[in-house]
């Protein structure tokens, strides 16, 4: 299908592009960028009044498939992706069998373009996710991944991280790294504080976070690896990142929607969708981490989508899974705490959002800019649109949003993922 988008505020840093513009796009490239474009034929978008902006980008998603297909499938996952305006996302390997050999990469590609979607996977650092013996990195990235992360789990082991960033940088893959020692964490279930000790659940100290992000920075410098720090959420992480990238270390960072918007005084109800990994922090790590985002330090927003089945959330909090889904409200999320709060500009926001992931990973024609001879990969919003997050609007197979019932401001119109536009109809029927 071909396609003509009419008068939409383009929003483009990469290209230093914010004005409104008609895009032309034919066979699933944009073939024209301009002002005031004749129709030849194209399905007419309208889109006055609406932004466009390159496709956004997730470096941190859980798919579920294969293994667990009742909490998310990949099709179930990459409709959730597209219908938030995401149209590419790194999916984790801690699936089951774990993302270890080539075979299933394989499957995660092939089920992700029948949708057809963006999916890069990230292989596993060890085999099964055990930290004990390093995977097949190099068949990995001959399947088709694009990182390599034991995700859920930190290699403890620093001779064995050290190798694999070793490996890692031979092969130029990225290092994902989920920095938590559980040795530290010692069974916690939320953030260790005042509020831990109120509510009578067992905390989780900062220092389980920031002794692995520590150790991991001085790793990634002797090794000379690339590596990236997921759902970063302490005021001294920040600092760890920020020194480390004065000193010239190639260390990335990624902050959640959750992290951003809320504290551990959230968690005082009780609703196990308050409980992630890592938790909830303080007032003060929350601020840390916007100001982190807004000066650079912080690269990118993930949503670290964690589905996860009612029947599962319903256990006590203390038993309950950690995880919550994010991609069909973190744009929204971010808009209404960062932007329209005045925090972050949105040129800012599309930046770690869109063109910053795709730097991450390197990618090129047609992820994180809007540009003639691409492909169509878009995200087209309402601005200004006012909703309420309700579970029953949720496309993802799992509803355990932390977000449930709130108010939010600025909302997904449409997707472009390859030329294939998800969302347009919908859109009209409000």
């Amino acid at each position: 299908m071909n396609y003509l988008i009419q008068k939409a505020h383009v929003v483009d840093p990469r290209n230093k592009v914010d004005q409104i513009f008609d895009l032309r796009i034919k066979n699933g490239k944009i073939t024209e960028i301009g002002k005031d474009l004749g129709v030849s034929g194209e399905e007419i978008i309208e889109a006055k009044g609406f932004h466009l902006f390159p496709g956004l980008i997730d470096l941190h998603t859980h798919f579920r498939e294969p293994g667990f297909e009742q909490k998310e499938t990949i099709q179930t996952g990459a409709h959730a992706a597209l219908h938030g305006g995401f149209v590419g996302c790194v999916s984790m390997p801690n699936t089951q069998p774990a993302t270890d050999n080539q075979g299933i990469v394989d499957i995660i590609i092939r089920k992700a373009r029948e949708v057809p979607f963006h999916l890069f996977p990230a292989g596993t650092i060890s085999k099964g996710r055990e930290g004990k013996e390093l995977s097949e990195m190099a068949d990995l990235k001959h399947a088709g991944i694009c990182a390599v992360t034991d995700d859920g789990s930190w290699v403890d082991d620093s001779l064995l991280m050290r190798r694999a960033m070793e490996y890692a940088s031979m092969l130029d893959l990225l290092v994902i790294s989920h920095c938590e020692d559980k040795r530290l964490v010692a069974g916690g279930v939320m953030n260790e504080g005042l509020m831990s000790t109120r509510l009578g659940l067992k905390g989780i100290p900062h220092e389980s976070e920031e002794i692995a992000v520590a150790r991991d920075i001085q790793l990634a410098q002797l090794a000379g690896a690339r590596l990236h720090i997921a759902h970063i959420s302490t005021q001294k992480s920040v600092q760890l990142v920020r020194e480390a990238k004065a000193e010239g270390i190639p260390v990335t960072a990624e902050v959640t929607p959750h992290h951003l918007s809320l504290t551990d005084s959230d968690v005082e109800g009780y609703n196990t969708n308050f409980k992630m990994n890592p938790p909830l922090r303080r007032e003060k790590d929350r601020e840390a981490l916007q100001k982190g985002l807004k000066d650079g330090t912080i690269d990118v927003v993930a949503t670290d989508h964690a589905p996860h089945t009612e029947e599962e959330k319903m256990l006590e909090f203390d038993e309950a899974p950690v995880g919550v889904t994010g991609l069909e409200t973190a744009l929204a999320v971010c808009l209404t705490e960062l932007v329209h709060s005045k925090k972050m500009t949105l040129g800012e926001l599309v930046e770690r959002m869109s063109c910053r992931p795709a730097q991450i990973l390197k990618l090129t024609q047609g992820f994180g800019e809007i540009r003639k001879g691409t492909e169509a990969n878009l995200t087209l919003i309402d601005l200004n649109e006012a909703w309420t997050v309700k579970a029953e609007d949720f496309i993802s197979k799992s509803k355990n949003s932390c977000f449930i019932g709130k108010k939010l401001k600025g909302r997904v119109v449409a997707t472009l993922c390859a030329g294939h536009l998800w969302g347009w109809l919908e859109a009209l029927k409000k």
